[in-house]
């Protein structure tokens, strides 16, 4: 035996698929194939494969007609099977020697970054809409990352140990939590439908996975890594059931140990009111971590460069079509720059191209299914009738073929207008122009406007103007950026997560984290015992 040491983590090189680049041939031939045969996706319980319940067509969002397999509803049968199955692996994997856990989510991230990147971005190309670039980072590096850092964070808590006194030896015994964990995953991000199971796995616990029911595709994939990587059966069990169910025979179980959550504010407080319900009936407190939404914002400052907000805005807003948490939603500009901001704000919108993924051309592609498409319809239309609000590019949608949305720009003149509070979560960005006097009052507004607080950006070349922000802001985002967008952060770099409405702030991609999946044991040790029980002061 050995203090074995897992590799230092660095973050997963992203590829640049340029036009006539060997990495954009592969890329080109892995979603030919993956488009040529119809994946048949089961539920994984207990190592199993298990195809019963309502079969669920799975077609692309960019393209009705193109069908990529089904997946399986499953009941409350199901449900029971995977609880069985996470409280039958639990002892053995909570004694499974660290090394070893670690070395099985090493090795899945080594079969993404060789064997299996391709087939990745393939599949979150055509299940999620998303370009090669925002495959590459999301499905490939960031995932990648996730293995790699959580398992250097695990081995960070375990290192960490208390002080000793002269013949006294103490410990800190770092146990996975009694019971299962339930994690429930986005359709957005492939890197998070790997990392909220996955995390509390490294940690020793047990877990019921249930996927957004739009993106079975691409857990599938990632249930197939882990299972090649050596996971053993039963430590992570992927369901696809209704919620409803899921709700009564998970969220009440009396061996729930800890919710791993992503997704809306209303779904993550329903699930926190439940457990609050049922509070007496579990045999330890639950932990629940969650991130849910956010309302993210760019404040401008007069001195800012406009080239750099523009790409921030255009980047910011309108990637991935919008659907990232942290996308900017709403942006505050001084008058006095607004005019040249606009011009260049639109000249980049007439190079946007929207179409197809497998057209490396296009910026921006479809929206994830027919719910996400009626709700920004919804607030587009809202824009267009209201005397409040004058849309200045975009506004158009279609779904004849696919869920097709225009990058849209809406110019507010009220700083609290509907577009403004509301998560709208698509390409709809709102804008407000301010009187550069009122810097510090509109700065205030900000703070107050949204309940969420997940991501926000400052532009300023002034640092007064930046310190005022950070000063003021300093509660309304959990991930604050300076003259940069409030989109991308990196795993080891920018620990994500936000309070307010957006969530408990446990920082995916941190110690933070992964602290939160382990219940820790003080042990001490007495050397040299005392064999007398009175005291020098008794004499």
């Amino acid at each position: 035996m050995g203090n074995y040491r897992v590799p230092i983590p660095v973050n997963e090189p992203i590829y640049g698929y340029a036009p006539g680049s060997p990495e954009k041939d592969k890329q080109v031939k892995a979603v030919a194939e993956l488009k040529s045969f119809k994946y048949d996706i089961p539920m994984v319980i207990g190592g199993k494969e298990i195809k019963v319940g309502n079969p669920i067509k799975i077609t692309a969002p960019h393209n009705h007609s193109l069908e990529l397999g089904q997946y399986y509803q499953g009941g409350k049968n199901e449900i029971q099977m995977a609880v069985d199955a996470a409280l039958k692996a639990k002892k053995e994997w909570a004694e499974y020697p660290w090394a070893d856990r670690a070395a099985i989510f090493l090795k899945a991230g080594e079969l993404i970054s060789g064997p299996y990147r391709y087939i990745m971005n393939a599949a979150t190309m055509l299940a999620h809409s998303k370009n090669i670039f925002q495959s590459e980072i999301d499905a490939v590096c960031e995932l990648i990352d996730f293995f790699r850092f959580n398992v250097h964070f695990a081995q960070t808590i375990y290192d960490f140990q208390p002080e000793n006194a002269k013949g006294i030896w103490n410990r800190s015994d770092y146990r996975p939590l009694e019971g299962f964990i339930f994690a429930v995953t986005p359709f957005n991000f492939v890197s998070i439908g790997g990392n909220l199971p996955t995390a509390p796995a490294i940690m020793g616990n047990t877990v019921i996975w249930k996927p957004a029911s739009s993106v079975v595709y691409t857990a599938h994939f990632i249930m197939q890594i882990l299972k090649e990587a050596g996971l053993p059966d039963g430590v992570i069990n992927l369901v696809t059931a209704r919620g409803a169910d899921i709700g009564e025979l998970v969220l009440k179980n009396e061996n729930l140990a800890g919710i791993h959550f992503t997704g809306s504010t209303p779904v993550f407080q329903t699930m926190w009111k439940t457990v609050g319900e049922n509070i007496a009936k579990y045999k330890t407190y639950p932990r629940i971590v969650g991130e849910t939404g956010g309302k993210d914002f760019i404040f401008i400052h007069n001195s800012a460069d406009i080239d750099e907000v523009v790409t921030a805005i255009t980047r910011g807003a309108f990637e991935y079509q919008g659907q990232k948490c942290s996308a900017a939603s709403r942006c505050y500009i001084p008058k006095s720059i607004w005019p040249k901001l606009k011009d260049r704000l639109i000249a980049d919108m007439k190079q946007i191209k929207m179409g197809d993924v497998e057209d490396f051309s296009n910026f921006v592609n479809a929206v994830i299914d027919k719910s996400a498409y009626e709700t920004i319809v919804a607030y587009i239309d809202y824009a267009k009738k209201s005397n409040e609000a004058e849309i200045i590019w975009g506004g158009n949608y279609d779904n004849a073929k696919g869920y097709f949305i225009e990058p849209t720009i809406v110019v507010t003149t009220n700083p609290h207008f509907k577009l403004m509070e509301e998560e709208i979560f698509g390409p709809v960005v709102t804008l407000y122009v301010y009187e550069d006097n009122d810097f510090v009052k509109t700065l205030e507004i900000c703070d107050r406007t949204s309940p969420y607080a997940l991501t926000g950006a400052v532009f300023a070349k002034d640092r007064n103007a930046v310190i005022q922000a950070m000063r003021i802001l300093r509660n309304a985002a959990g991930n604050f950026y300076i003259n940069d967008k409030p989109t991308g952060a990196v795993v080891g770099q920018q620990p994500f997560g936000g309070s307010r409405a957006s969530g408990t702030n446990d920082k995916a991609g941190s110690l933070l984290n992964m602290i939160r999946w382990t219940s820790p044991r003080s042990i001490k040790e007495n050397l040299v015992p005392p064999k007398d029980f009175k005291y020098p002061f008794m004499g």
